[in-house]
């Protein structure tokens, strides 16, 4: 674990196991922080920020322009091990990962030293500015599906605005984390401004919850955990930013470019296997183009390649451990059980080659909107159809789940476009696309989604706080103890 720009072991020697999910073969051990490594982090993030606050802002974003330059020229080998560790096809690694990593980086490098304040127009003879003071110390945990570019979307930020981190990388995939860590000291970061700790959420996770030094927490994963986070956190009255699960509609009215919402529907949902809160993973068709739509997005779906995810000619790699495999194969007999019609996949795939790894075929269910398919979060290459007859409808089917992430919306009336997009109860839309982001774009969603953002200037208000300073330049102030002479 990365403590004040060392590398250092747990304090009582606790290790956990990395595994590669193509074969699940053991790649490494990694140390597994405990509570009181938490705290040993965060005391050498609180000795760090009483400098790094006082960094000038352009000094902090020339060190994180820095890291995205050590990002590029690391590029392959940053690719290797994260395709290793979580099972991207390392094409995706190359030309998706690595590349949002060290752009959200040199964004964020770049927006430093643009943080505004303000002024109200007040009293008469009053000045009053508003300036923006970073958080502290900000606990930060980074998800299994995304660790590499999670972690720059959680850092960079967070650094930019002047606070100091402590990080708990997911327990299957911390090496990319650990890899980042070594670059920020390269980078010349000074010690303690970032501390990165793998660990399981039941301690390490747990301690950054609670833990009464840390001002925020910015937490990516599950509902269910952002909500014990949530109880966790009251201890001290800290802030969130949580960003959560999601169930993304998708729909293609009848008069999209259907060749256009096959491909990029298809991209939607299986993409990265589909582990990915943004998956368009509810398909809600027209029905007048519903026919036309499945008769191409089925084979498409039935072509995709799997594989080993160092081939480059791979597509679709495993999921990310067999705990995932079993849960979305569960989820293929949930559909079945509720009388849902599956289209295509559904199971294991039975080439010799992957035996041995964490693979699902890709998976299109027909089902009703009621059904589980359709309602609880799947996560996996797994996308539930369903059909409309009229803009309401669709707009019934999309907003009757408890999230609301993203959505996409597939016409060329941009009208309707404009109009629904306006209705969906989700915190982004696309428009004849999906699943597009960039650092200058916030992030997040509503509901059983999460609060707050990431990235844009939207995050840097996540990472600050409004301090209102009042100055009396020319103000008579009634004195209210005045008394008369005696």
């Amino acid at each position: 674990m990365f403590i004040e720009g060392e590398f250092v072991d747990a304090l009582h020697g606790a290790t956990m196991p990395v595994f590669n999910p193509f074969n699940n073969s053991q790649i490494c051990e990694v140390s597994s922080a405990q509570a009181e490594d938490i705290d040993r982090a965060v005391e050498a993030a609180r000795r760090a920020f009483s400098e790094w606050k006082r960094v000038d802002a352009a000094e902090r974003g020339e060190l994180l322009l820095k890291l995205a330059v050590a990002i590029e020229q690391n590029a392959e080998e940053l690719a290797l091990l994260e395709s290793r560790d979580t099972g991207h096809p390392l094409r995706d690694a190359r030309n998706l990962d690595v590349p949002r990593t060290a752009r959200c980086f040199r964004y964020f490098g770049g927006m430093a030293d643009k943080l505004e304040g303000f002024l109200p127009p007040v009293y008469p003879g009053f000045l009053n500015y508003v300036q923006r003071e970073p958080i502290g110390i900000v606990g930060q945990i980074v998800p299994w599906n995304f660790p590499l570019m999670f972690t720059s979307w959680k850092l960079a930020p967070a650094l930019a605005a002047g606070n100091c981190v402590v990080m708990k990388p997911a327990e299957l995939t911390p090496l990319s984390s650990l890899r980042i860590a070594e670059l920020i000291n390269e980078a010349g970061f000074p010690p303690g401004v970032v501390n990165i700790l793998p660990g399981f959420g039941s301690t390490a996770g747990v301690r950054l919850a609670e833990h009464p030094d840390i001002g925020k927490v910015s937490f990516t994963g599950s509902t269910e955990t952002g909500r014990n986070i949530v109880r966790m956190s009251a201890g001290n009255l800290k802030k969130l930013q949580l960003e959560l699960g999601g169930k993304g509609a998708n729909i293609v009215f009848d008069d999209a470019d259907i060749d256009k919402a096959v491909k990029g529907s298809a991209s939607a949902i299986f993409h990265n296997q589909g582990q990915a809160c943004i998956a368009g993973s509810r398909l809600i068709l027209h029905e007048a183009i519903t026919d036309e739509f499945l008769e191409k997005f089925i084979p498409l779906a039935e072509s995709i390649r799997l594989g080993d995810p160092l081939d480059p000619l791979t597509e679709m790699g495993p999921l990310t451990s067999k705990a995932h495999q079993e849960r979305v194969i569960d989820y293929c007999k949930i559909a079945v059980e509720e009388g849902g019609e599956i289209l295509t996949g559904g199971k294991v795939p039975d080439h010799p080659a992957l035996a041995n790894g964490c693979f699902v075929e890709p998976t299109v269910v027909r089902a009703r909107p009621t059904d589980r398919a359709c309602q609880e979060e799947v996560f996996g290459p797994f996308v539930s159809v369903m059909t409309f007859a009229s803009a309401e409808e669709a707009l019934t089917i999309a907003n009757d789940v408890s999230y609301g992430l993203g959505s996409g919306i597939w016409t060329s009336d941009l009208q309707r476009a404009h109009r629904v997009a306006g209705e969906l109860h989700a915190g982004m839309v696309w428009i004849n696309a999906y699943k597009i982001v960039h650092p200058g774009s916030p992030f997040g969603g509503v509901g059983q989604s999460g609060y707050g953002r990431e990235m844009g200037f939207e995050v840097m208000r996540e990472y600050t706080q409004p301090k209102s300073v009042w100055v009396n330049v020319d103000a008579n102030i009634p004195d209210f103890y005045q008394r008369p002479a005696t």
